[in-house]
């Protein structure tokens, strides 16, 4: 077992596919699979189960992940102390509100810790006004949410807009329509049975794809809340759909069992202007690289 083995589990972990996850560590994907082979007959357990190219965590596999992520964590602290970068000044991070509750408390922990001279500054919102900031210099960088490809036609304004930026996929959303207690089963909008959908603002990425598959199917109207919390409290009412990724809500505590239809994966990027990384920044993002699949559950994108 080596540092290198346990970065390529993490990327499979988080990504759930072996494609994905040699894309993002820079290997083909018959090296990421022989490597993963190789921890489970070193560990004597196997650490995902594979339904076809979908490569889900067993209960040991999520076991050994906070492990691993521990170790890459405290090698991370290892270089630092050795090869200190000393970064300083502010480093102004935007962030979408689930990412902030439910990705980011170990990043942060972890980054203010080794680096207690930064001044990091949050700032929350939606991805499309997030990544407008970055681009005007008043982020140093954004944890935004990426629209799928079937919706980059439609959403040409934005990707024009990320193309000016550098951008790194972190994460990857499972995306939610939550249903109230005891209704029935959905395929599509069409089984809907509610009066609206309750979503964030309008530059909300994750209330546009819901959008985008209700108006396939019915003309339902969105309500718009300020948080999470309140749109799961207007799905408690009986009449409301919301729209939330599987992570915050599985933060959330809910007296009742819930009915919920998958959206689908969404990214989560990093953006960043190209040519202006101050060291704060490079800091940062080799922190949330050690420790992006350090939160309450598990990193799924």
């Amino acid at each position: 077992m080596d540092l290198s083995s346990l970065e390529i589990f993490r990327a499979v972990a988080g990504d759930r596919s072996v494609t994905k996850a040699a894309k993002a560590v820079g290997r083909v994907p018959s090296n990421v699979t022989t490597r993963i082979r190789q921890l489970e007959d070193d560990l004597g357990v196997s650490l995902f189960s594979r339904d076809g190219k979908k490569m889900t965590l067993t209960r040991e596999g999520e076991t050994f992940l906070a492990y691993a992520n521990r170790l890459m964590a405290l090698a991370l602290e290892a270089r630092q102390a050795v090869r200190p970068l000393a970064p300083s000044g502010t480093l102004r991070v935007g962030t979408m509100e689930s990412t902030a509750a439910s990705r980011l408390p170990a990043v942060l922990t972890q980054f203010n810790r080794m680096w207690p001279d930064v001044s990091l500054h949050l700032t929350m919102g939606a991805s499309r006004d997030l990544a407008r900031a970055v681009v005007a210099d008043a982020l140093d960088c954004a944890l935004i949410a990426r629209p799928p490809k079937a919706m980059r036609g439609e959403e040409m304004s934005f990707e024009a807009e990320l193309k000016a930026l550098g951008m790194e996929p972190v994460f990857v959303e499972d995306l939610l329509i939550v249903l109230p207690s005891g209704h029935p089963a959905v395929k599509s909008a069409a089984d809907l049975r509610v009066g609206s959908i309750a979503a964030l603002e309008p530059g909300c990425t994750y209330r546009r794809i819901a959008e985008n598959w209700a108006r396939k199917s019915t003309a339902m109207p969105t309500s718009e809340h300020g948080s999470y919390h309140a749109i799961l409290a207007s799905v408690a009412t009986g009449n409301t759909a919301g729209v939330i990724p599987r992570s915050v809500l599985d933060l959330m505590p809910w007296p009742t069992s819930v009915q919920t239809h998958q959206l689908g994966p969404v990214e989560t990027l990093l953006v960043y202007r190209k040519n202006d990384r101050p060291s704060a920044f490079n800091a940062f993002h080799e922190v949330l690289s050690a420790t992006k699949g350090r939160d309450i559950r598990l990193a799924t994108n």
